[in-house]
């Protein structure tokens, strides 16, 4: 599924150039490998909350979601069905109600250089609608699981060792504070990345030239990365700030069954 995700792209539009298709069939290989190495060993390495589902689920589907619709739409252009046509009406419906003043869809439009033609401009905004609308909706059903079902201990114990291979518990100081510090860094950075990258690569499109975003295939990319981080970012946050809930619950146990235990001793 993930070999496929990034083929996708390269399989759907027209006329994929053979070095890119060349290109897009190593890096599938090489992401379904070492997806496949991740989850068929027994111990963790990189990826975060193996054992908890559904949420590195829900970060596939959305990636593979916003990934697959925006190579539709720009199929659409050349090769035009009603689900295309669908999917472009949806589109510039949801980049038409986003783009308002200072909001993260306007930020994309205006990185664009002053030049940019207007079916440059409403392709963006179309993608960048889209796309920041599905990594809403991946959050908010994250945090539907978090609060109403919850999430993690709906799927038995929750392991910290094996779910966050890169957090060190023995690090140093109280881990609770060490969780929710990490927690809020994550919400901060996921919520302030929409506005920052657009503010980031006009600032640096004066010093160097980026690569041109009217390719098909650039523009898939750069808008699905650029909604999907930093929703993955909050997700991550969200999920670090339950396991601290978790923590303090479980001190708040032990402690009255500890003062409960004097009490009967005494």
């Amino acid at each position: 599924m993930v070999a496929l995700l990034v083929a996708t792209p390269s399989l759907l539009l027209p006329e994929t150039p053979s070095d890119t298709a060349q290109l897009v069939l190593v890096l599938a290989i090489l992401a379904s490998f070492m997806t496949f190495i991740e989850y068929y060993g027994r111990y963790p390495s990189i990826v975060e909350f193996r054992f908890a589902p559904p949420i590195n689920r829900l970060k596939f589907a959305g990636l593979a979601l916003t990934v697959l619709m925006l190579t539709l739409i720009l199929r659409g252009k050349a090769y035009p069905t009603e689900l295309t046509m669908f999917l472009t009406v949806l589109g510039n419906g949801l980049g038409e109600a986003i783009d308002f003043p200072y909001s993260p869809v306007r930020l994309v439009v205006l990185m664009l250089p002053a030049d940019a033609d207007a079916e440059l401009i409403a392709s963006v905004r179309t993608a960048a609608g889209l796309a920041y609308t599905i990594s809403i909706v991946m959050l908010f059903v994250f945090i539907t699981f978090v609060r109403f079902l919850g999430w993690p201990l709906r799927n038995g114990a929750f392991n910290v060792w094996v779910n966050l291979p890169m957090f060190d518990p023995t690090g140093g100081g109280d881990v609770l504070h060490r969780l929710r510090r990490d927690a809020g860094l994550n919400i901060v950075l996921g919520t302030l990345l929409p506005f920052l990258i657009p503010a980031a690569i006009k600032a640096a499109s004066d010093l160097i030239n980026p690569v041109s975003i009217a390719d098909s295939q650039t523009l898939i990319w750069t808008m699905s990365a650029w909604a999907f981080l930093p929703a993955s970012m909050l997700m991550r946050g969200i999920a670090m700030s339950r396991i601290a809930e978790m923590i303090v619950e479980k001190r708040r146990r032990a402690h009255a069954r500890a003062e409960a235990e004097a009490m009967q001793g005494a």
